[in-house]
């Protein structure tokens, strides 16, 4: 009987707590979870264009994105040309210190970008740039 309840008490001793290793997991799922609603995307994937004296904007928070056929993208949604002053208006009232980075596709045209500017200007947000690639 003695021997009994000593293999018992050396089966209890003997057991992985998982508590800890739990809370790691949760905390690790939990900053996941806030870091990836920070990333701004503008909908559409575009072939940048290449400059060699790019540099990196740090406060933007208005994503326009220009397709080959001049679509205008913001925020994963088409855009028509006429309403991007009003959009840019909404986002920038939201974070006031925020810039705009234009992601114009090499084959679109100057005029859509030109449009996208003006419209961007006339919602008063005068920091507009234009995404690039590093030139190799």
């Amino acid at each position: 009987m003695r021997r009994a309840t000593q293999s018992r008490a050396e089966e209890t001793s003997q057991e992985i707590d998982l508590t800890p290793m739990l809370d790691v997991v949760f905390i690790m799922l939990i900053f996941f979870i806030v870091t990836a609603s920070f990333i701004k995307e503008a909908g559409i994937e575009v072939n940048r264009p290449e400059a060699s004296t790019q540099t990196k904007k740090d406060n933007v928070n208005i994503l326009i994105a220009i397709s080959p056929d001049n679509q205008i993208w913001i925020d994963r949604v088409r855009v028509d040309v006429r309403a991007v002053r009003s959009v840019i208006e909404r986002m920038h009232a939201e974070n006031p210190k925020g810039a705009v980075v234009i992601q114009a596709d090499k084959e679109s045209n100057a005029e859509t970008f030109a449009a996208v500017i003006d419209a961007s200007r006339a919602a008063g947000v005068y920091d507009v740039s234009l995404a690039t690639t590093d030139k190799q």
